[in-house]
């Protein structure tokens, strides 16, 4: 299939910061609905699954659905940000957003909830690959730093009212669960508005011949991956047909992708980019930062709700510790990192203060004070504000503008893959390590009075539990919570050493569309003269 595009009337010139804010508005307000989508449910989500009488896995899948649709997805949005107008795109995925969500709001079972969970996700995957490329397109690196609090800002204020909606929604009677995907439209409607007010991006006139079939190669290998490491444990045992069917099947499915790839005119993932030495380790970095972030503290809300017995609504604010670190450092050293130009200290140092967090995280139990929890969250706050934007800013400094959607979609692919994986098996150890700590509770202590409420792999609901039982229930899920983040700090360690073979260099004072139109200029410059041109 080939395509053009005709450019729109805007100069690649650099923009005036007033210009720059003005664009931002449509793309903050996107990436504060991809945010929400994700973080709004994690307060609901125990209620949502009790509700609908799912179980344990399923309460994983909910989640991991979203994320599986979401790193499938990205490396496509990324390309196509590369062949296509930008805002379109934009505003295609938030109207996917849109659909997932209403889907979601209206489902009556967990089997509808996991499929428009999908469609959040390929909505989220475009928000999540295209405003850092858009962000590249319109701000120089060495000026991106200033930004950085405002999308700090965002991210902290989706993250901290997303949990916060969500347990307003469930504890308010007369709204429900249910309002709390339903919120997320008119945020993303706003957003489709202000971007096709704000956002003027010029368009490269160029032919490209869209190659579908490593595209289908990509999807199917990476979904087969992680459809595995999400069933494996629950649904079927880690040593099984299954397994040996899922894992074959990914492997040849990712195999014959490469080698499409490696042939293809345009491919999806260009896999000369990991030649460069900055992408490579930073995508390395990317998918550690994935395992031990989100495959962490995804469940922290559980843990807020289960093992300390705390509210929908209550559980939502306990982590506003953790947010308002990753705030403020985001802010600082973004500002400091325009003041100088120097960054590679940010990624050290935010690498080593989040292994520090996620350590100090693996201590936690149920009888763990909620000051000393702060302090915890806050340093790995702290380190996650330094670490994951300027990853996305190294690599998106050392890449040819015409690379930067499909460098910016590989870290963000990669970290999405990293979640996911991380997700799905700390789920599995979490279910197995909760039953083991309750078997083992109930034998030490003779209990049987709530036995039954806790039997199965469901989600057990501790207000209605006697005391004793309750008790044991939130030992089991304390303990179980601080093994996810002891198994998740050595990741979070060779995320340390990753960024210590990073190489620094001079961030540019060009914008991606600056750099696009000097690039284009230099190649019809080197290129042959038309027969008989004078």
């Amino acid at each position: 299939m080939t395509t053009s595009s005709a450019p729109e009337q805007a100069p690649p010139t650099s923009m005036s910061d007033r210009q720059i804010l003005q664009a931002m508005s449509g793309l903050m307000a996107g990436m504060f609905v991809s945010i929400l989508a994700g973080t709004v449910v994690a307060s609901a989500l125990p209620r949502i699954i009790t509700d609908l009488g799912a179980s344990q896995s399923s309460y994983t899948w909910v989640v991991t659905a979203e994320l599986l649709a979401m790193t499938a997805t990205v490396p496509l949005w990324g390309k196509l940000a590369d062949l296509y107008n930008q805002k379109l795109l934009l505003q295609l995925s938030l109207g996917m957003f849109v659909v997932g969500s209403l889907l979601a709001g209206f489902s009556h079972d967990v089997g509808l909830l996991i499929f428009s969970r999908v469609a959040q996700g390929i909505g989220a995957g475009g928000l999540t690959a295209l405003a850092q490329v858009v962000m590249a397109a319109i701000i120089p690196p060495r000026r991106l730093g200033r930004y950085s609090g405002i999308f700090g800002a965002v991210f902290a204020v989706g993250t901290v009212a997303g949990p916060l909606i969500g347990g307003l929604m469930v504890d308010t009677s007369w709204l429900g669960w249910r309002w709390c995907f339903f919120i997320g439209v008119p945020f993303a409607l706003l957003a489709i508005v202000l971007l096709q007010l704000t956002l003027k991006l010029p368009t490269a006139h160029r032919s490209a011949k869209i190659d579908f079939l490593g595209a289908f190669l990509i999807v199917a290998g990476v979904c087969a991956v992680l459809i595995w490491v999400s069933l494996a444990g629950n649904q079927f045992e880690w040593a099984s047909w299954q397994t040996v069917v899922l894992t074959t099947g990914g492997a040849l499915l990712l195999a014959a992708a490469v080698y499409v790839e490696s042939r293809a005119a345009e491919p999806i993932i260009p896999l000369s980019i990991f030649r460069n030495r900055t992408v490579a380790l930073t995508t390395v970095a990317n998918l550690l930062v994935g395992v031990a972030l989100f495959g962490g503290t995804v469940f922290l809300s559980q843990y807020f709700q289960i093992s300390l017995g705390e509210s929908p609504t209550t559980a939502g604010l306990m982590s506003l510790p953790m947010i308002l670190g990753l705030l403020l450092s985001s802010t600082v050293a973004g500002q400091v990192i325009s003041a100088t130009g120097r960054w590679k200290v940010y990624l050290v140092a935010g690498a080593a203060i989040m292994t520090a967090g996620l350590a100090l995280l693996s201590t936690i139990g149920s009888d763990t004070h909620f000051g000393l929890l702060s302090v915890y969250m806050a340093v790995m706050g702290i380190g996650v504000g330094m670490l994951m934007q300027n990853l996305i800013l190294a690599a998106q400094n050392d890449v040819p503008a015409a690379e930067l959607g499909a460098a910016t979609s590989v870290l963000s692919f990669f970290r999405s893959m990293g979640g996911t994986i991380g997700t799905s098996v700390l789920g599995a150890i979490l279910a197995n390590r909760v039953t083991t700590e309750i078997t083992n509770g109930l034998r030490e202590s003779g209990t049987t009075a709530g036995a039954g409420q806790v039997s199965g792999d469901g989600v057990p609901d501790v207000a209605t539990l006697p005391a004793p039982m309750r008790a044991i229930v939130q030992h089991a899920y304390g303990v179980a919570t601080a093994d996810l983040f002891l198994i998740a700090t050595p990741f979070a360690l060779l995320t340390l050493v990753a960024v210590l073979f990073i190489k620094e260099k001079p961030l540019k004072t060009t914008s991606g569309m600056e750099r696009l139109a000097e690039e284009s200029r230099a190649a019809e410059a080197d290129s042959p003269s038309p027969v008989g041109a004078t």
